[in-house]
């Protein structure tokens, strides 16, 4: 059974593949992420970003800080759309184990 189509998760797919940041909404503030990972976590859209814009609950480092990383359910996220600009992550984004998806359809490659 392959999955549904979902315009966010194909915006994101899109962002991965051309290593594009994506603006979006989450928990009521706008952001800007740079995805790293998408797939599904225990039957759940969910995707592994680097915040590198906007603003946080949690505040940001500055950029290529490891605090940037973000573990994301897909259903959280508002008025997605791919941006313009640098893509940027941390310092050393592989030295990050990465348990935010189970289940990988697509990785950022370097």
């Amino acid at each position: 059974m392959g999955r549904l189509m979902n315009t966010v998760f194909d915006l994101i797919w899109d962002a991965i593949k051309m290593k594009k940041p994506i603006h979006a909404r989450y928990r009521g503030k706008s952001r800007v992420f740079c995805p790293h990972v998408l797939g599904y976590k225990n039957g759940k859209e969910q995707c592994l970003f680097y915040q590198c814009g906007g603003s946080s609950n949690s505040g940001l480092g500055p950029l290529g800080s490891s605090e940037n990383w973000r573990c994301i359910p897909l259903d959280g996220l508002d008025d997605v759309k791919i941006g313009t600009g640098d893509w940027i992550t941390a310092a050393n984004p592989s030295s990050r184990p990465q348990t935010c998806v189970d289940q990988v359809f697509v990785t950022v490659s370097d």
